[in-house]
Parts: C-alpha cells; sequence; structure tokens
C-alpha cells in the first residue's frame, strides 16, 4: 500500500491509523502547494481533486477520503479493534463520529487556511470552531477517547486538534481535550506518524 500524504495535513489521520495497524506500507510526500511528488509527479493524476490522503492498494486501486480511508484500515486488521465491527451500534459511532469530525471541524477550519478569506470573517469562525471544540471537550469528560477505547476516531480528532495552533484556535482552556491530546501523543503509533512527518522529534 501507499499512503500519499502532506505533513501535519489531515493525512495524518490515516498515517496514525497503519502505524496502529501494524500494516507495511510506503509513505509518498504530495505537496499541497505545488500538487507534485518528490519525483515531479503531477499530484492530480493520482487525484484530481488535488488533496490528500489518497490510499493506494496492491492491485492499484485507489480510496480518497480520510474517514473511509481509516475503516478500510481498520477492517483490515479486525483483532487490533481499531473500529467495531461493521453493523454494530459502535461501528455507527465510530462513522457519527468521523462525520462529525470532518464536517464541523475539519471543514470549519477551512476558512483560516484560505488566504482569500476576509479578515473580519475569521473571528466568526473561531468562535464557532471553539464551541465545537468545547462540545468535543465535554463529551470526552470521564472517558480516555471518544468511545471509551481508542479507535480511528480519534486519530482524525487528534489530527484536527492540532490545527489550532496555526490559525488561533485556542483550545488549551479544554482540559479533558489537552488530556486526550496528551494520551494521544503517548501512543507509539501516533509518534511514529508524527515523525515520520517530521512534526516531533
Amino acid at each position: 500500500m501507499k499512503l500519499y500524504y502532506s505533513p501535519g495535513a489531515c493525512s495524518l489521520s490515516p498515517h496514525i491509523v497503519l502505524h496502529e495497524a501494524g500494516l507495511p506500507f510506503t509513505p509518498v510526500l504530495a505537496s499541497t502547494k505545488t500538487h507534485k511528488l518528490q519525483d515531479g509527479t503531477d499530484f492530480y493524476t493520482i487525484n484530481p481533486l488535488g488533496y490528500v490522503p489518497v490510499l493506494e492498494l496492491d492491485n492499484g486501486e485507489r480510496l480518497r477520503e480520510g474517514p473511509a480511508i481509516v475503516q478500510y484500515i481498520a477492517d483490515q486488521v479486525p483483532a487490533k479493534a481499531l473500529a467495531p465491527a461493521n453493523g454494530t451500534m459502535g461501528r455507527y459511532r465510530v462513522q457519527e463520529w468521523l462525520t462529525f469530525i470532518g464536517t464541523e471541524l475539519h471543514k470549519g477550519h477551512s476558512p483560516l487556511f484560505a488566504p482569500n478569506t476576509p479578515d473580519d470573517y475569521k473571528p466568526l469562525v473561531r468562535e464557532r470552531l471553539l464551541a465545537r471544540f468545547a462540545w468535543v471537550n465535554e463529551q470526552l469528560a470521564g472517558k480516555d477517547y471518544l468511545l471509551g477505547e481508542f479507535s480511528v476516531a480519534d486519530a482524525y480528532l487528534y489530527t484536527v486538534s492540532r490545527w489550532g495552533q496555526y490559525v488561533g484556535v485556542d483550545t488549551s482552556g479544554l482540559a479533558h481535550l489537552q488530556a486526550f491530546r496528551q494520551r494521544m501523543e503517548a501512543r507509539p503509533g501516533v509518534q511514529a506518524a508524527l515523525k515520520a512527518e517530521g512534526l516531533m522529534k
């Protein structure tokens, strides 16, 4: 398998999950600015939408979209329990979280990364994001992870929760979220992905 990624982007989530799964894969750096691979390949030939992550399977088939990719990875190693079994309420809870993180948190950051967003609009974006993170903080009360035990949804939440430091969304006052991030960073799979992306020494 190959994982096309960009350091610190949403592709960090499947990068973490691949390490947690213990599956062999080749990470391939794809610049989100130049849309070129290190060998000069036009990334649009890999993903016509131009963004990461993309997981290329050994048969050449490609999967886009992080929430689909992490569930695919989890299903390759059911004994690792990275996601509850398909058809169970636990699996629907994982999908519920992946959808929430994708639509409310991930896409919620987009205006803050876009260079043409009007400055007077950004405080409203930050306020809404902080309110969403505050709600997540409440859900983490008394739990180590979103579902109690680690799942692929935690990798996605961790990835998106890192972005505030770059765009002025201060979640430092959310104690349960901060404790969650510390637990995540103690996991060998998370450390391996962060090191591979140059985000941790």
